[in-house]
């Protein structure tokens, strides 16, 4: 089911090689149809919002659908159980603890000249929040919600506005309106994929552009955000999920297979890599595998994403696995070692890393804090998690006295006038003129 190699010899370090350049920013087909969603949306407005949700969502939608009323958020909290509002609530305060740490702050400088120099640090007016229907709203994607908001009120955005497709039935989970509601979000539509992201990038008769987009999605929603990126920011293009577990002879085989598994349900395209130095736990790993994956309900997107993506590298010793490791810079990094944190100083490259046997991947996803909308396709190399400053402008400041430009004056006209730049120089020299 799941190939392994040794990363002593050639093959090994082929497929290695292949993996790393996995990167992929080619549309092909998709691009030429997201391109001509998009200019439908910029020119048409509500009218292409609400033919394509009635084409691909719900038969019978109408204009006076798109954005969903105050009564519907206030009618969803009664039909949710007091477990599930109890976990959003705990997931809630973690992952708003941990995004208040990464607020940074305007500042000032003053010189001795009297120049003062600083950076002033402001939020976005809007921001837009994609959250994928997830099979119809049979899933709903509530941390998706979490995730996504939050960083953004941390930050101090003022509108937020989010975007998910409705049901065949043109209604919008409870479970999501609950959670849009518990995190401050009022202004909710039902629309999806690349439409939702074109509504959001260049604004319709209802509703009005916002400044960065962010949220994960499929394909036509990636392009989608590729495409609108410059006009609005956006928060990363995210490819299929991945995770890399770096396991010693001390790791349990079941909890390797376990969380290997929770990557490959995701997509058939989902990256399940272990690079383990014990060949003993290497085989009880690909023995368990199928085992544990003969009861899954998603077992044929699972199946196919271990067969065509998944690998198992063994490795000589522990510095060669991380080697292996930071060469993928994935997503999500395991270390089910007997010292993870030993590990840390070498650790190059990763979205998020998760630190010894009771640390899987999808306490990440729900619960930590951390943010799990992360880099893949190995663009964790130069990359980072969504966090508040996706929502942030930095704008410099610069105040100087009469006396700090005469220090200065000299320096700043020859370098002016090295690039050629005379009318740079002479706003300068203008200044020294009594």
């Amino acid at each position: 089911m799941i190939p392994i190699y040794f990363l002593s010899e050639d093959l090994g370090q082929e497929r290695l090689q292949r993996l790393k350049q996995r990167f992929s920013s080619e549309g092909g087909e998709y691009e030429v149809r997201v391109r001509e969603i998009l200019a439908r949306i910029r020119e048409e407005g509500d009218t292409a919002l609400v033919e394509y949700t009635r084409q691909f969502d719900c038969p019978g939608f109408q204009r006076s659908d798109l954005r969903v009323r105050p009564e519907e958020i206030e009618a969803a909290l009664v039909k949710v159980d007091r477990s599930f509002q109890e976990a959003l609530e705990i997931a809630r305060q973690n992952i708003e603890n941990f995004h208040r740490r990464q607020l940074p702050h305007s500042w000032f400088e003053t010189r001795d000249s009297g120049a003062v120099v600083g950076q002033m640090v402001r939020p976005v007016s809007a921001a837009g929040l994609y959250v994928p229907g997830g099979k119809g709203g049979e899933t709903p994607l509530v941390s998706t919600v979490l995730m996504n908001a939050i960083p953004a009120k941390v930050a101090g955005v003022q509108r937020l506005v989010m975007v998910t497709p409705p049901g065949r039935d043109g209604r919008v989970s409870p479970h999501l309106l609950v959670a849009a509601s518990l995190v401050g979000i009022e202004e909710i539509y039902r629309v999806g994929s690349a439409w939702a992201i074109g509504a959001l990038a260049y604004g319709t008769e209802t509703i009005s552009p916002v400044e960065v987009i962010c949220g994960p999605g499929n394909i036509y929603v990636a392009l989608a955000k590729r495409l609108v990126a410059g006009e609005v920011g956006i928060d990363l293009v995210a490819g299929p999920s991945e995770i890399l577990i770096i396991a010693d002879e001390t790791a349990d085989p079941d909890y390797i297979a376990a969380d290997l598994l929770s990557q490959a349900e995701h997509d058939p395209l989902a990256l399940s890599l272990l690079v383990t130095t014990s060949e003993a736990v290497a085989r009880a790993v690909a023995e368990r595998l199928p085992v544990r994956l003969s009861w899954l309900p998603r077992k044929e997107i699972a199946e196919k994403a271990l067969k065509d993506r998944g690998a198992i590298f063994i490795a000589e010793d522990i510095d060669q696995a991380v080697w292996a490791a930071n060469q993928i810079a994935p997503e999500h990094l395991e270390l089910l070692v007997a010292d993870p944190f030993a590990l840390l100083p070498i650790i190059k490259n990763a979205g998020a890393v998760f630190m010894g046997p009771y640390s899987p991947e999808p306490v990440g996803d729900y619960l930590a804090g951390p943010n799990h909308v992360l880099p893949t396709m190995g663009t964790a190399r130069y990359a980072s998690a969504l966090s508040v400053e996706n929502f942030l402008k930095k704008t410099s400041l610069i105040f100087y006295t009469q006396k700090a430009l005469r220090l200065e004056a000299e320096a700043i006209v020859r370098l002016a006038e090295i690039e050629g730049l005379s009318a740079h120089a002479e706003a300068v020299r203008v200044r020294l003129k009594v």
